[in-house]
């Protein structure tokens, strides 16, 4: 054999050789390339729960004002000097405790002088009528006309109907004497006053001496759509108190619960809404006249209803929605039929069965088929 020869055949050894050397390193390799594909499989954590079934309460909410239950402008019922004032601004009264003192002086007389003027008429009947029985007697014997007797009758009559006058004038006088003492008409909260000592107040002011509201019981005014109406007067109709909660604007504080006292006998046309009123004992003076607050209305329960916390329902183009995770982890996303919110839950009437797992947070990083690590949450 030629040397060309052998040189060739070398060559055409060390090529197999070498081939087989690579096919071997690349069938090594496979396994860790698989491996590492693998491994780069993204795994999302994610905070998950299970749905369940729960007895939700089901509300609607309004914003309210708070009103005083009953408001009174203290005013005087008679002129005169406003001797003392006898309350102290933001005093809490009751009904019939001094507020003010005016002046009794002049209507002390005046009732004093109608006592005195009916006894005077009181004596003057008494006469008239013992010359009455002295003419009836002289009368037979012809010692006294029949017009002495009949003049006299009359004036008798006539001083008995001014004894009457005379007790209408002494009621009278005893009343425009009772109305120096003002008193409160309820029992309430006093406000700032309106009038110092030694002014003179007449009873055709209309600035009053004082208001008074009564906070304890309290009322709230308060709107709902007129959509929601029928749900309103169905609870009302169930025959037991309607309870109805207030609540801090910023949502952050209960402040009182009570229950609703009517709805307004018609709808606001121009803002389609309704009024409704609620009444609160306000027990630790949590509600004040003139305060805003939402109205939170109890109108059913929901028994047994399917719920899911609100966080897991997502909006989609197609409807609301929330990933449900299956049993190889990925999730999946599931269109839902909702129900109505309470809180921080969310009914579904369609789409979930119970104890099925739905995402809570970082839906954002989602999609169909992802896998999860899911913790409850």
């Amino acid at each position: 054999m030629s040397g060309t020869v052998k040189r060739r055949l070398g060559a055409a050894l060390i090529a197999v050789l070498l081939g087989g050397a690579l096919v071997a390193r690349a069938l090594l390799h496979r396994p860790a390339q698989a491996a590492g594909r693998q491994a780069a499989v993204p795994v999302i954590n994610v905070e998950t729960v299970r749905v369940t079934h729960a007895d939700v309460p089901i509300y609607l909410q309004g914003l309210g004002v708070v009103q005083a239950f009953y408001t009174v402008t203290v005013t005087a019922r008679v002129d005169g000097e406003l001797d003392k004032v006898a309350f102290t601004e933001g005093q809490r009264v009751h009904k019939g405790d001094l507020l003010a003192q005016i002046d009794p002086r002049p209507n002390q007389a005046a009732y004093d002088q109608a006592v005195a003027m009916r006894s005077k008429d009181a004596a003057s009947l008494a006469n008239a009528r013992r010359d009455l029985e002295r003419y009836t007697v002289l009368e037979p014997q012809n010692l006294a006309s029949k017009q002495t007797v009949d003049t006299q009758r009359a004036l008798v009559d006539q001083l008995d109907a001014q004894l009457k006058v005379d007790a209408a004038a002494i009621d009278n006088a005893r009343t425009q004497l009772a109305y120096t003492r003002i008193t409160s008409p309820i029992d309430g909260r006093t406000g700032i006053r309106l009038v110092d000592p030694g002014n003179i107040v007449h009873a055709a002011d209309t600035t009053g001496i004082v208001v008074v509201t009564q906070v304890q019981p309290i009322s709230v005014v308060f709107t709902l759509p007129e959509e929601q109406l029928g749900l309103v007067a169905h609870a009302l109709a169930a025959g037991g108190p309607v309870k109805v909660t207030t609540i801090s604007r910023d949502g952050g504080e209960v402040l009182d619960e009570g229950t609703l006292a009517l709805i307004d006998n018609q709808i606001d046309t121009t803002t389609g809404t309704v009024k409704l009123k609620a009444t609160f004992a306000n027990s630790r003076d949590t509600l004040w006249p003139g305060e805003y607050v939402n109205a939170r209305v109890l109108v059913r329960i929901a028994r047994a209803a399917l719920i899911v916390p609100t966080s897991a329902v997502q909006l989609g183009p197609n409807g609301p929605f929330t990933y449900v995770v299956k049993a190889d982890a990925t999730v999946e996303a599931r269109p839902l039929h909702l129900g109505e919110q309470s809180g921080d839950v969310t009914i579904i009437t369609q789409g979930l069965a119970l104890g099925e797992q739905v995402v809570t947070s970082n839906q954002y990083r989602l999609q169909p088929g992802v896998h999860v690590k899911g913790s409850a949450g």
